[in-house]
């Protein structure tokens, strides 16, 4: 039997992102059978009862979470700490033998992103919620494995279009799979205000109303932003908030008239244009507004970062976007939380602890490059390269395409480190794939925009330079079409990738 071992679905070296050390044997093949345990000492018990939550309902065993010391049976085995300094937080290494699988890292972190790797070593019927009857064979070899940046994020616009707290968590285990670690949510724009401020109860209730096209509004209660906060968590996934300001905020400035330099609610937009709104700069009453939003945020987001917009505010003066920014930013580390906001905060001199955004298609900016140099790292998320919510090509039934048309191929093709001239990769925090959601209304139109192209922006943020190879990666993207198939996704089936 070792000889001729079976032809498998994928092996090691298929894993995406690519490792970076990969080694194929095909003669240590694994069976997970129903004696198998999972061995995981106290600390990484987390991960190991997220694993046997994974395995249990397609396979039908009971993979019962035991003791590290318990060696009586087969299976699988979580060892954490005292692993290859070079691993840092997020990597992992990875064995299959014929006798069982080890999983070993420095954190529950790591052990997570080991997780990640194995899932997609097992048949791709692995991931169905229904008992199959066949052989869990797990494909052979070592892998050693750590991330090129530590910042990769996913995007998702929840205000052009409101998407309830259970498909915020089908994305959050979606994007999971792909080693993303971050989850940035557009939580207010100029057509919807989707999260509850206590002080401010007029946001939520009109501002949460409406939607593109006059599509159903809604909004996320603290608890229920808690609860995605907490979900996001489990799966090792730090959410990033954003309200936007002081454009994109006519949904603020219908809720209450204090907000506009004339006193008066503007009426509601279910339109897509962009620039025409902006908070009352001069008036006192905007920073109280501000405040009160960042205090209550602050103390329901547990991670670092609070995403105070800045884009595209062109009915606001450059003095005024200044002086907005000049008031707001001390703000933030009054409750403990540091900047983030798309790369037009950058001409404002952020502390060197802001994160800026860079989102335009344009391959030099002179006010980023200056803020890098002054210390700011700089998070890649060019929209020719890594919207999500670009068309594909001229047929695609959602998606814009002001950036261009962006197949698979076009959203792998770009290196952070060299996008942008004048920034060299130290100055990077990592790379971030955004979700728009002006034409999107269902997890299905999620789906289909971000998959493929989602994996390929988590493979450029995740894997060495060294490794970026697009005849390589379609062809260890294709086989993840079945394991997409199995889990019910709404993905893309691209020409460029040859699907089988």
């Amino acid at each position: 039997m070792a000889d001729n071992p079976p032809t498998l679905e994928r092996s090691v070296t298929d894993i995406v992102p690519v490792p970076v050390q990969a080694k194929a044997d095909p003669k240590a093949n694994f069976t997970l059978t129903a004696n198998s345990v999972i061995r995981a000492e106290h600390q990484a018990r987390g991960v190991a009862d997220y694993l046997a939550q994974l395995l249990r309902p397609a396979t039908g065993y009971k993979l019962p979470v035991v003791e590290r010391h318990d060696k009586g049976r087969p299976g699988i085995t979580l060892q954490l700490g005292d692993a290859d300094r070079r691993l840092g937080e997020e990597g992992y290494q990875l064995t299959v033998k014929k006798d069982g699988v080890t999983l070993w890292a420095n954190t529950p972190k790591g052990l997570f992103s080991a997780v990640q790797s194995l899932r997609q070593l097992f048949p791709s019927a692995i991931n169905k919620t229904t008992v199959q009857k066949q052989d869990w064979v797990v494909s052979g070899g070592t892998v050693f494995d750590h991330p090129r940046f530590g910042w990769r994020g996913a995007m998702l616009d929840v205000a052009r279009h409101f998407f309830k707290p259970d498909q915020v968590k089908r994305y959050i285990d979606q994007i999971a799979q792909y080693k993303i670690n971050t989850l940035h949510l557009h939580l207010t724009d100029d057509q919807g205000w989707r999260i509850e401020i206590k002080s401010w109860p007029k946001l939520a209730e009109i501002g949460g109303k409406t939607a593109v096209g006059g599509d159903p509004g809604g909004y996320y209660t603290q608890e229920q932003y808690k609860d995605i906060v907490n979900y996001a968590a489990s799966r090792h996934i730090t959410v990033v908030p954003e309200v936007d300001m002081p454009g994109h905020t006519n949904a603020a400035q219908a809720s209450y008239g204090e907000l506009n330099c004339d006193g008066k609610p503007v009426p509601p937009r279910t339109d897509i244009e962009v620039g025409y709104s902006s908070l009352c700069i001069p008036k006192p009453i905007t920073y109280k507004f501000v405040e009160d939003v960042i205090r209550e945020l602050a103390a329901i987001t547990p991670g670092p970062y609070l995403n105070i917009g800045g884009d595209e505010a062109h009915s606001t003066t450059p003095a005024d976007y200044k002086t907005f920014y000049d008031k707001v930013s001390p703000m933030l580390s009054r409750y403990d939380k540091k900047i983030m906001g798309w790369h037009n905060i950058a001409v404002t001199n952020p502390p060197t602890s802001a994160v800026p955004q860079y989102w335009d298609p344009a391959t030099s900016n002179a006010d980023v490059v200056a803020a890098a140099k002054r210390g700011n790292k700089i998070l890649m998320s060019p929209a020719n390269k890594a919207y999500l919510d670009m068309k594909y090509n001229p047929q695609t039934p959602i998606g814009l395409h002001w950036a261009g048309y962006v197949e698979v191929k076009d959203a792998y093709a770009w290196d952070p480190a060299t996008y942008l001239q004048g920034l060299s990769e130290n100055q990077i925090a990592g790379v971030e794939a955004p979700l728009w959601t002006e034409t999107v209304r269902t997890s299905a139109d999620i789906e289909y925009l971000a998959f493929p192209r989602l994996a390929g922006a988590a493979e450029i943020g995740w894997s060495p330079a060294s490794t970026h190879n697009w005849d390589n990666y379609r062809a260890r993207l294709a086989k993840q079409g079945p394991i997409w198939t199995a889990l019910g996704m709404n993905f893309y089936r691209s020409p460029q990738v040859d699907w089988k």
